[in-house]
């Protein structure tokens, strides 16, 4: 081999490290991590972004994916997002603002609430905000 090939050889060993790690910095955080599934099987994701903690409550964006769409009379939904608050020390929760979604990818909403003065309440065992809560509020 000659001395301009190897010495070419060699800085490109050299950078690739380099290289490798800027792609993966270039990458997108996924937004939505699946934190488990419902009694009913509806997978559970929470907005990493969302979160925030301020005290013994969490604020996060969680969703749910319905395996069976919901019907209603305005539609099939198909998925919902929910805006809550989670009180770890109480284990409660308050709901901000609710979405459904007729198509989430297609952004086509078929309700959308948003509470005007949100209460804390118990958790019910296998529903979205438990599921959320044992990931944001972990013992």
């Amino acid at each position: 081999m000659r001395r301009s090939a190897l010495l070419a050889t060699t800085i490109a060993l050299l950078l690739l490290p380099a290289a490798a790690a800027a792609q993966q910095k270039r990458q997108p955080a996924r937004r939505w991590q699946q934190v488990g599934t419902t009694s009913s099987g509806n997978p559970v994701f929470v907005d990493a972004k969302s979160v925030a903690k301020s005290g013994d409550v969490v604020t996060a964006t969680v969703r749910v994916q319905f395996v069976e769409p919901v019907a209603t009379p305005k539609g099939a939904y198909t998925s919902a997002r929910t805006v809550a608050m989670f009180d770890c020390a109480k284990r409660t929760v308050a709901v901000k603002e609710n979405t459904y979604f007729l198509d989430e990818k297609k952004n086509r909403v078929g309700e959308h609430k948003v509470v005007g003065k949100p209460g804390f309440g118990t958790v019910i065992l296998g529903t979205l905000p438990d599921v959320a809560m044992k990931h944001l509020c972990p013992r």
